[in-house]
């Protein structure tokens, strides 16, 4: 839109002070160009005055929100957790801690003399502890750590 268009918009509309309101108006009967757009702007808003609005009957919303309530509510879903998984997840955490104190056991020298128990535990932990195993042993924690922590979020979200 040219900023003449808007001016005369303007003018029609009559958001002019009265200085601009003069200008515009001795460009209109200076310039037959501008005197033409004024004319159609004048018809158009005529036209557009002249329109009814329609208006929404005033049961409406009274309507609109019996239709919403007629729908069925949503239901949350639910998700059922396989008991399967859990117990396997278990089962490997508890094979593993038997298969360190297999490989503990393995590895130690016991010698029971009556009541006397010696335990001689040479490992070197710098073979076992090493970086990776560190990281992963984390990584691991970190999962079954998020995991716990969005079961209760949703029993928190249940609750409300």
């Amino acid at each position: 839109m040219s900023t003449i268009e808007q001016q005369l918009w303007d003018y029609v509309d009559g958001n002019l002070d009265a200085a601009q309101a003069k200008i515009i108006q001795e460009k209109i009967d200076n310039n037959p160009e501008i005197n033409l757009q004024y004319e159609a702007l004048l018809n158009l808003n005529l036209a557009f005055n002249e329109l009814d609005l329609e208006e929404p009957s005033m049961s409406f919303a009274r309507n609109v929100m019996e239709s919403v309530k007629s729908e069925p509510a949503p239901v949350a879903l639910k998700t059922k957790v396989n008991t399967n998984i859990i117990y396997g997840i278990g089962g490997f955490f508890v094979t593993s801690l038997l298969a360190l104190f297999g490989y503990t056991l393995y590895h130690s020298n016991l010698k029971f003399a009556g009541f006397d128990a010696e335990l001689n535990l040479n490992i070197d932990w710098n073979k076992i502890v090493t970086p990776t195993a560190i990281y992963g042993f984390l990584f691991i924690d970190l999962v079954i750590g998020l995991v716990f922590l969005d079961y209760l979020l949703r029993k928190k979200a249940a609750h409300k």
